[in-house]
């Protein structure tokens, strides 16, 4: 097999990245539109992650958000987003760099992507009423709707040669 020289694999999960900073960009400037809303999973250890603490501790691996009723200060950057939500009635400031985020799946329109960095399993949303292996579950007021699932998510390692 011929080397990749040009790295596929990460032009490709660049492009993809680049949906999921454009549609929270739209949203940053015009709102959430219809019933469009997100869930966000992302590695709360990545190095440039700006998680609480307290949040790290209680979900030491992924977490997932949600954004659709209650969030605040929704700000996108070229490396990173920031955006406070509640927990348990406390507003929390997070950063997420881009290179953290494991899946973005909007719901409402069952559309998803997966991203792999350095063999890490992302996680997606569980069913109502439970967090997905490891991912937090939105407090009250974070999200709302909590259906989950599968939907139309695109992962690179369909594409893999083996």
């Amino acid at each position: 097999m011929a080397e990749d020289f040009l790295d596929y694999d990460r032009l490709v999960e660049d492009a993809m990245r680049s949906v999921v900073r454009r549609a929270l960009t739209e949203v940053a400037e015009k709102g959430l539109p219809g019933n469009h809303h997100f869930y966000i999973t992302f590695l709360t250890r990545h190095p440039a992650t700006a998680v609480p603490a307290s949040l790290v501790s209680q979900y030491p691996e992924t977490m997932t958000i949600v954004l659709q009723h209650q969030y605040y200060g929704l700000e996108v950057h070229s490396t990173h987003f920031e955006v406070t939500l509640s927990f348990n009635r406390v507003q929390q400031r997070l950063h997420i760099p881009w290179e953290a985020v494991t899946v973005f799946h909007d719901p409402s329109v069952d559309f998803g992507l997966r991203f792999s960095r350095q063999g890490v399993e992302p996680v997606l949303p569980a069913e109502e009423g439970e967090a997905a292996g490891g991912a937090a579950k939105p407090a009250a007021g974070a999200g709302g709707d909590e259906g989950g699932g599968g939907g139309n998510v695109v992962s690179l390692d369909r594409f893999r040669k083996k």
